[in-house]
């Protein structure tokens, strides 16, 4: 079912200040460079209101030992280290052969040190990128990435450092992987960030029981997938008490791989949805979700998706005054 023209309204949405055509973002590392997909029959860039270009560095890098990749029950563990061509050749051979006019680009920065940031940020700024996602939380890089976003006061230092180098959208990718998130994201709104993506994956290990050896090269790696997706949004609905107050958007992601899954990010406080490891899987999943998304605006009289954002009710008691609960496991029903 295509989506008419009204439908297409109701999914437009702003973030950052950039008009975007749905909410839904393509996440870094899951479509390359922005033109992986589009090899595939009824794929199309303008099913989604941006697309995060897959991790960059300030020179080229080879990435970790295989194995990079392993399935795990209800998500899949990846440890690619980073690889890609550098900075110059993204900007200089590979930003000109994209179409800016089918949606946005996002550029993903990620550094070992906080000059390495600000320089990255300087290359891009004389591009015709459209804004910044500044990776401070890759879990399977062994120096930067998790280092960074695991310390709030290093996360700012890497904002700030960022941010005197563009005026262009700058949108901080936090890490999982801490003790309070919404520490980390208040210091980087200080630091000047203008957007937040709500969560990178979160470390995990597999292992071969039949040589006792762990399965990755690099031994842990990022899971992601529907098996985080409890976890991933209590992290955006945490964020968002801390970013509404300044007006700055989310992206919220982790395991989304429905409509359903969308809505509920947007409902926690998420203004963006990001969609990852669900299109290793169903390359066309955006085309359904935006189908979804459209449906639940219509039947529930939303002339904008937007609407939805952060409209979470919870209960300040936390349901204690709502009578007995249910029976328990082992009691009758």
């Amino acid at each position: 079912m295509a989506l008419d023209p009204n439908d297409r309204r109701r999914l437009a949405v702003e973030f950052c200040g950039l008009p975007f055509n749905t909410p839904l973002v393509l996440l870094s590392g899951c479509v390359g460079f922005g033109e992986e997909y589009t090899r595939v029959e009824g794929f199309s860039n303008r099913d989604a209101g941006a697309v995060c270009l897959k991790g960059t560095t300030l020179e080229p890098r080879l990435g970790n030992a295989p194995h990079r990749v392993w399935e795990t029950p209800g998500g899949m563990l990846n440890s690619i280290g980073l690889q890609n061509p550098g900075s110059r050749a993204v900007i200089d051979e590979i930003l000109p052969a994209l179409d800016f006019t089918e949606t946005r680009f996002f550029a993903n920065l990620s550094g070992s040190t906080v000059e390495e940031y600000a320089e990255l940020t300087r290359r891009f700024d004389d591009s015709p990128i459209d804004a910044m996602e500044i990776n401070i939380s890759c879990p399977n890089v062994r120096e930067g990435g998790v280092l960074f976003g695991n310390d709030p006061e290093m996360s700012h230092r890497v904002v700030a450092a960022c941010r005197a180098a563009t005026a262009k959208p700058l949108v901080t990718k936090l890490s999982p992987n801490q003790t309070d998130v919404a520490e980390n994201a208040r210091r980087c709104i200080e630091a000047g960030t203008d957007g937040l993506a709500v969560v990178n994956t979160f470390v995990g290990m597999a292992i071969d029981p039949r040589t006792r050896r762990p399965v990755l090269g690099e031994n842990k790696g990022g899971l992601s997938g529907p098996a985080i997706k409890p976890m991933a949004l209590l992290k955006v609905h945490q964020v968002y008490q801390v970013a509404r107050g300044h007006h700055i958007p989310i992206i919220g992601q982790g395991g989304v791989a429905s409509a359903e899954d969308a809505l509920e990010f947007m409902i926690a406080g998420a203004s963006a949805v990001g969609i990852g490891t669900a299109l290793f899987y169903d390359p066309l999943v955006c085309v359904r979700i935006n189908e979804g998304l459209a449906e639940y605006a219509r039947g529930h009289d939303l002339d904008r998706i937007s609407h939805l954002v952060g409209t979470l009710e919870i209960d300040p008691d936390g349901g204690q005054d709502r009578g007995p609960a249910g029976p328990t496991v082992g009691e009758d029903a």
